[in-house]
């Protein structure tokens, strides 16, 4: 079964305080796609390294947005990414991808 991005961790943290919440919305609507587009120029160039720190930002964010399985994922792409491999790539970006679709519907 697929992992779906949900909002109950955000939900969690921020509990009856909806302006929390908001900016928490906020903040991965504004961020997300910019940390993405710049891990894809990262890996279009083959800097691995820096593309985990990109990773790395990034799973923060799929931790927030209740993906354990993908959070696992990532963590692992971001160890692969430091010894310059990249098995897990397209695995990665399939989690990045459903984020997008969830993101673009809040």
């Amino acid at each position: 079964m697929k992992e779906i991005p949900n909002l109950e961790y955000i939900n969690q943290l921020s509990k009856a305080n909806l302006e929390l919440k908001k900016r928490l919305i906020t903040v991965l609507k504004t961020e997300f796609p910019n940390e993405v587009k710049i891990y894809e120029t990262n890996m279009a160039s083959y800097h691995y390294k820096e593309a985990a720190e990109n990773v790395h930002k990034l799973k923060h964010k799929i931790a927030l947005l209740g993906l354990e399985k993908g959070y696992d994922i990532t963590r692992n792409f971001e160890e692969q990414l430091k010894k310059d491999r990249n098995e897990s790539q397209g695995e990665f970006e399939k989690i990045l991808i459903n984020i997008k679709i969830f993101l673009d519907k809040l």
